[in-house]
């Protein structure tokens, strides 16, 4: 490898200081993972990885991520070398406003990177998302002599993405689903930002993914192509079980004064540091972002091939549509990500007066959907009996050799890939990143499930889905104290309004069954963008859409639920969820006071602020300044819709444990309170008037 002359030496030293050097002209990155990655990049690269340059969306491609997502540089000097529509003066702006090569990699900014990485463990957890994903779609339309998906996942990671919970929760679940498409090269560079990982990561990173489950390879020189190309080439014969492939690395390889050092991961080496490594190994002192001719061609043969493969493959797959037209016609929808007409056709009505939990509501909506649906798959944090997210009679996901059949999906079948439910275990965090996986691999809507508290776990996870506009749906149950005795452990307060913080990320909590099944429609059309639903363990009335305003105005975010008279009001009352039916007996009350009271119905405050200024002014007219928000959750946030005359009830403490009617009614969600501080906000009012 150092014999300087060797094509491959120099295509791997091109990777390597086109890095150093994007990295120094920034003075900003981080240089030492791309000097010792390189050789174990360029191998998998331009012997195993199987994709088009100049079609980055080829959906039978393999999928590479880079989990370790701060050698961002790594990626853009493959991904301009092989022929990606990166130039090199994108290179040279790296870390720059509005360049194409940010300081992390971005999903839908650069052409070419799959996910959006930085944190660190997420991309890993992500190809475990991307390996189920491809799985799933083999096993429901692979035929016969047809293998129409069939690709592999890989995964650079480092030592810091290994010490992440949330690699082991992935790894874990991967080890037992027997994901044998996966494969992970893991950087052992023992180098942490702060210090040699002797600090603080001593394990045997080996033994441990054994013990999930896991095929893994050591590869003691990182700098041996050979041994880097054996492995890889056995863990693609290995179909069982996932891989993981040490690499013993050396961070800021060749150079001087800084291999082996945390001084190499985070900081550009210096300019003097830099002509000292590229002296150090045999590359031209005075260039930079030089790139000879024949390693560029050499990169660039990946154009050919990948234009070939994809060629190859759409004649296969045209032969397929011949063969067998229904699941082929299917398969396309799934890809192109569009709905089926009729997908909306079975939903279920919920009579007048009713009272169902919105869980329960949700769990039949789905289920009827999930019918027209195919793409739709997911599961729960081992809690499918409580959300009531089983899609029934749909079979599990699961590896061939396991199975009792005694979960709620299981269709009686026999286990297999093709089934549409994945038990998560207890993983939330992972859960959700690997949902993410499956949503950028494409083909699939994901959908995570699990008790509102618990999405404190899954919080990273909804902030890279909005990021890349990924269509994920998320199911959050027992979502206030009104769940009872399971007490403030498990009853949320903070969470919507933390869940609200986050940019572009919908949040629906329904009011009634009604408005349950449009928050339904609403998760699987919007397209780019993930959606979180929140729904009540208890039960609520199914409101009377004869009298009151239809369901389907949930899509402007926030409606007029009961106007209360013709004119404009003299309070309005505002809140989501399970409260609203009590808004509604506190308007009966408060209009035989001769109050005229407005009710608005707000289940999603995003979808709200998405409208005109003149409709949010119909709802809320700036006029009618006594208005009262209800919510079982902090108050934070209602400010901007009740105005500095409003007032608001919520719950800006923690819960307790009690049945939930009795919680409620401690903590003032009661007709009877509402109409009280109603009756002071109108006095009030009343007064400021004279």
């Amino acid at each position: 490898m150092n014999d300087t002359g060797s094509l491959d030496s120099l295509c791997i030293n091109t990777i390597r200081f086109l890095a150093v050097d994007a990295v120094q002209k920034a003075n900003s990155g981080h240089p030492g993972m791309p000097l010792g990655a390189s050789p174990a990049a360029y191998v998998l690269w331009t012997k195993f990885l199987r994709h088009n340059p100049t079609n980055p969306q080829w959906f039978n491609r393999d999928r590479f991520i880079l989990s370790a997502g701060h050698a961002s540089m790594l990626l853009y000097s493959l991904l301009h070398l092989t022929g990606y529509d990166l130039s090199l003066e994108d290179i040279k702006q790296f870390r720059q406003w509005k360049s194409k090569t940010p300081g992390h990699p971005e999903r839908l900014h650069t052409p070419g990177v799959e996910v959006t990485t930085g944190p660190l463990g997420q991309g890993f957890a992500n190809g475990v998302g991307m390996a189920i994903a491809e799985q799933s779609l083999a096993a429901r339309y692979n035929r016969r002599g047809f293998n129409v998906i069939d690709h592999h996942t890989y995964v650079l990671a480092s030592d810091g993405d290994l010490m992440e919970g949330v690699a082991s929760e992935a790894a874990s679940l991967a080890g037992h689903l027997k994901l044998g498409k996966l494969i992970v090269l893991y950087d052992a560079n023992h180098i942490s930002l702060a210090a040699s990982t002797n600090a603080t990561f001593t394990e045997d990173v080996g033994k441990r993914f054994r013990a999930y489950g896991w095929q893994t390879q050591t590869v003691d020189d990182g700098n041996d192509l050979e041994a880097i190309r054996s492995a890889i080439f056995s863990a693609r014969n290995e179909t069982e079980r996932p891989s993981l492939i040490i690499v013993h690395s050396h961070i800021g390889y060749g150079s001087p004064h800084k291999q082996d050092s945390f001084e190499a991961h985070g900081s550009p080496l210096g300019e003097n540091e830099v002509k000292a490594t590229k002296k150090n190994l045999g590359w031209p002192e005075d260039k930079f972002f030089y790139i000879p001719e024949e390693a560029l061609k050499h990169f660039r043969a990946a154009i050919a091939s990948g234009q070939a493969a994809e060629s190859e493959w759409k004649k296969i797959l045209e032969q397929y549509r011949q063969t067998h037209p229904v699941p082929s016609a299917e398969l396309q929808m799934a890809i192109e990500g569009k709905l089926p007409e009729e997908w909306t056709d079975s939903l279920p009505e919920f009579p007048s007066g009713e009272k169902i939990a919105t869980r329960a509501a949700s769990g039949k909506v789905m289920n009827a959907i999930a019918q027209k649906l195919p793409m739709l798959i997911g599961g729960s944090a081992d809690l499918n009996p409580s959300t009531k997210s089983v899609l029934k009679n749909l079979g599990d996901f699961q590896n061939q050799a396991y199975g009792s059949g005694d979960t709620q999906g299981s269709s009686g079948n026999g286990w297999n890939y093709a089934g549409r439910n994945i038990h998560f275990g207890v993983r939330e965090h992972a859960m959700g990143s690997t949902a993410n996986g499956m949503a950028a691999h494409g083909g699939v809507i994901p959908y995570t499930a699990t008790f509102m508290t618990f999405s404190d776990y899954m919080r990273p996870a909804f902030r890279l889905a909005s990021l890349m506009k990924l269509h994920v749906i998320n199911i959050f149950t027992h979502d206030s104290i009104g769940l009872g005795e399971d007490g403030p452990t498990h009853q949320p307060v903070e969470h919507l309004a933390s869940l609200r913080a986050i940019p572009r990320v919908v949040v629906l909590r329904p009011a009634d069954a009604t408005e349950t099944a449009v928050a339904w429609q609403i998760a699987v059309e919007s397209k780019d963008r993930p959606v979180i639903m929140v729904f009540t363990r208890q039960g609520v009335p199914t409101l009377d859409r004869q009298t009151l305003a239809p369901a389907d105005s949930v899509r402007r975010g926030a409606y007029i639920l009961s106007a209360g008279g013709d004119g404009e009001p003299d309070l309005i009352l505002m809140g989501s969820g399970s409260e609203v039916h009590l808004l509604l007996d506190a308007q009966k009350k408060l209009q035989s006071m001769n109050i005229a009271t407005r009710v608005v119905s707000m289940p999603s405050w995003e979808l709200f602020e998405e409208q005109s200024d003149e409709y949010k002014r119909s709802v809320l007219p700036v006029s009618v300044r006594a208005r009262l928000s209800v919510e079982a959750g902090v108050t934070q946030g209602w400010k901007k819709y009740v105005g500095d005359s409003g007032d608001t009830i919520g719950v800006d403490t923690f819960g307790a444990s009690a049945p939930g009617p009795k919680v409620m009614e401690e903590y003032g969600f009661t007709a009877e309170n509402i109409v009280a501080r109603a009756q002071k906000l109108v006095a009030e009012q009343a007064a400021a008037a004279t």
